[in-house]
């Protein structure tokens, strides 16, 4: 009886004395300072075989007095566009627009003064209070849609370099439906609220989606998915033949546009005061937007070919006139 009361005893006190033992290991290890393996991150001669670090696929972030200065050229470029078409009336101009647009805004800032993909940041802002965009993005934005809503869709016809790129490789465009032109021109709808719902999910998932599917971006950075190049020169292919098939069926800013220009009182007018109703203009538009020999404001992309195939207001006219101020010369 003796013995077995002093092996509990022991047991007894075993126990207390394993936690001190354990308790005093725990306070140990907590005392034991921590210290980064390294200070920085592994650069390409500690990690060896020939590695390179990736070259960033965006732009380099721009001052901000140059990010102003883009804003003013948009605004500026704009009220050209509006002064060429709405007032000179002058395809040749237009053009001539269209190549500095393609230069700049494309070539030279790699796409990246865009209304277009700004839907998405302004979408992000108004629905998430911790998101901030900077006001040169807000003005890019609102900018276009604003001279729409007093003169039409001036952006898209000397400004926009996606416009502008598909602009100048239409060679003979056919005339598409007008019910299955309708049908696909609801498609930017869908596009657009497509697009807002994706860039307005929690900040940690946020996709934009005009951004990673913009057909164009590729030629203006030189670089991209190769399928994403694939995509843009299909786009350009069929745009020989089928005129400016994103800007008309898939932009989602045009959608935006197609709304305030229906609430403008100025816009395209072929031959305001002699109308000849001789349809030379409806044969002329690649994008459906002449009907009953009038303009389609909502519709009208600004290119000014209807100015150019008029008889009364189109470069001949304009060539008669020249000619018969010539001394001796007459035009008939």
């Amino acid at each position: 009886m003796m013995f077995r009361r002093n092996s509990q005893l022991g047991r007894r006190g075993l126990l207390p004395a394993l936690l001190t033992v354990v308790s005093a290991a725990g306070l140990w290890a907590q005392a034991i300072e921590y210290s980064r393996p390294v200070e920085t991150a592994p650069q390409p001669q500690t990690i060896g075989g020939g590695y390179q670090i990736p070259l960033v696929q965006k732009p380099v972030p721009r001052d901000y007095v140059f990010q102003v200065l883009d804003v003013a050229l948009l605004a500026a470029a704009m009220g050209v566009s509006v002064w060429i078409v709405l007032k000179k009336r002058n395809r040749r101009w237009l053009m001539g627009l269209n190549i500095f647009s393609l230069a700049y805004f494309g070539f030279y800032r790699e796409g990246c003064v865009c209304p277009i993909g700004s839907i998405q940041n302004v979408s992000v802002a108004l629905t998430d209070p911790k998101y901030s965009i900077p006001i040169v993005v807000t003005a890019t934005f609102v900018l276009p849609l604003a001279v729409a809503l007093f003169f039409g869709r001036a952006f898209c016809g000397g400004v926009c370099a996606l416009g502008a790129m598909q602009e100048l490789v239409v060679v003979k465009p056919l005339k598409v439906p007008k019910r299955l032109d309708w049908w696909l021109g609801q498609l930017k709808y869908a596009y657009l609220i497509l697009a807002v719902v994706f860039a307005v999910k929690p900040a940690l998932v946020h996709n934009f989606l005009i951004c990673r599917f913009d057909p164009f971006v590729g030629f203006f950075r030189r670089t991209g998915p190769p399928y994403m190049l694939m995509v843009g020169g299909a786009f350009l292919i069929g745009g020989m033949f089928l005129g400016r098939p994103y800007c008309r069926y898939l932009c989602p800013y045009g959608g935006l546009l197609n709304w305030m220009t229906k609430l403008s009182r100025k816009g395209v007018t072929i031959t305001p005061s002699r109308e000849l109703d001789c349809g030379l203009c409806s044969d002329a538009c690649p994008y459906g937007a002449i009907e009953k020999m009038r303009a389609v404001r909502k519709n009208c992309l600004y290119c000014a070919r209807c100015y150019a195939s008029c008889p009364c207001d189109g470069d001949l006219a304009h060539a008669k006139e020249e000619l018969a101020q010539l001394p001796g010369v007459s035009a008939r």
